[in-house]
């Protein structure tokens, strides 16, 4: 009789081996799934940042080229047709400096760089009680009108609004007149003008006539109430992207203007100072 010791060898368990290996894998893939969407959660974030940013240089390229181009027309030659349109007395810088009445006037057109900018003939003026006296809508950009984009790709659109500035205690003295000139001669005054340029991308905005809407609201933040009632505030209401451009410009006949010395005593009539 044998005493050798007889040993059972040990089986595994092969289903539980399987159930480990099983559950390893399923933490691999929620890791991987995690990942996974942090990543594409942060390129949708990039993504829109850097949409946001297309959409914000596109908006203010439109809105101070529509400045650019009225500074220009001022600024050139007296014969250009767009010069005699601007200061006649239906033209958005005219109107202000040949109406002695216009203080409380809008002076509004949409910026059409394709053409002329500027056409004398589509433009509002708007009244101070919310009227107009010229123009009746005309003069506002209508997102289903192609011609009133800014290029053929019918992306964006630009309005300006042009308003005297209101007179305040901040200005300097005597700033409305030329130096030098007789105070009684139209052409020797100085005006200061309030430019509000809005430019928008319509295909953005969230309802059809949204921003068609908003364009016929003031720019004159300091005669309403309440911010939707003015074109920035209602673009930003009714989510609208939008970039409303404001400038304060001085216009002015510089081709008269000369320094009198001496308190006057130069010589001729242009450099003689008003004797009462």
């Amino acid at each position: 009789m044998s005493n050798i010791p007889h040993y059972q060898p040990i089986k595994s368990s092969v289903s539980t081996q399987q159930g480990a290996v099983l559950i390893v894998v399923l933490l691999f893939l929620v890791l991987i799934i995690l990942v996974g969407a942090i990543a594409v959660k942060q390129s949708t974030t990039n993504l829109r940042l850097a949409t946001s940013d297309q959409i914000n240089t596109l908006l203010l390229q439109s809105a101070d080229n529509a400045n650019q181009n009225m500074e220009q027309g001022v600024n050139g030659s007296s014969d250009a047709d767009v010069y005699t349109d601007m200061l006649s007395r239906t033209g958005p810088f005219g109107h202000f400096i040949l109406d002695t009445n216009s203080a409380e006037h809008e002076y509004v057109f949409c910026f059409r760089p394709r053409g002329r900018f500027f056409d004398i003939n589509k433009t509002t003026i708007n009244t101070g009680n919310g009227g107009n006296i010229l123009g009746n809508e005309a003069g506002y950009c209508n997102p289903s009108t192609p011609a009133d984009y800014v290029s053929d790709r019918n992306a964006s659109m630009t309005q300006v609004n042009i308003s005297l500035t209101a007179p305040s205690a901040n200005n300097e003295l005597f700033s409305n007149y030329t130096i030098g000139q007789d105070s009684s001669e139209i052409s020797s005054q100085a005006f200061m003008f309030d430019l509000n340029t809005t430019a928008i991308l319509p295909a953005y905005s969230g309802k059809t006539d949204a921003a068609k809407d908003c364009f016929k609201k003031t720019s004159r933040v300091g005669t309403v109430a309440n911010a939707k009632d003015a074109i920035g505030g209602c673009m930003i209401e009714e989510s609208v992207p939008s970039t409303v451009l404001y400038e304060v410009a001085n216009v002015e006949n510089l081709s008269l203007r000369e320094n009198c010395v001496d308190f006057g005593k130069g010589k001729g009539v242009v450099c003689t100072l008003p004797t009462s």
